[in-house]
């Protein structure tokens, strides 16, 4: 059986940052998009990290697809899941 080449997530990660249309949407997509890397940085799957919190994998899968704003305390269990803090930022929008 022959093994597929799985590049590291950092590899992948690293690339991305190079695409503009990547960092636009990435910029959107935030917090989920921040949750869906650190959950695979930490090696968790979706459902994992759903029974880490006590919720279930759509919940998770919406989070990280941007089909729901989450609240601050369901992004705060996936913090201590996950080992992280959560740093809120206020910016004011363009005129």
């Amino acid at each position: 059986m022959t093994q597929k080449f799985m590049p590291k997530f950092e590899d992948w990660e690293a690339s991305k940052q190079e695409d503009q249309d990547f960092l636009a949407a990435s910029d959107q997509l935030e917090p989920g998009y921040q949750v869906a890397r650190l959950r695979i940085l930490r090696g968790l799957t979706q459902t994992q990290l759903a029974e880490m919190i006590g919720t279930r994998q759509p919940s998770i899968a919406r989070l990280e697809n941007g089909s729901s704003k989450p609240s601050l305390s369901f992004l705060q269990k996936i913090a201590t899941a996950l080992d992280a803090k959560i740093e809120v930022k206020l910016i004011a929008e363009a005129k």
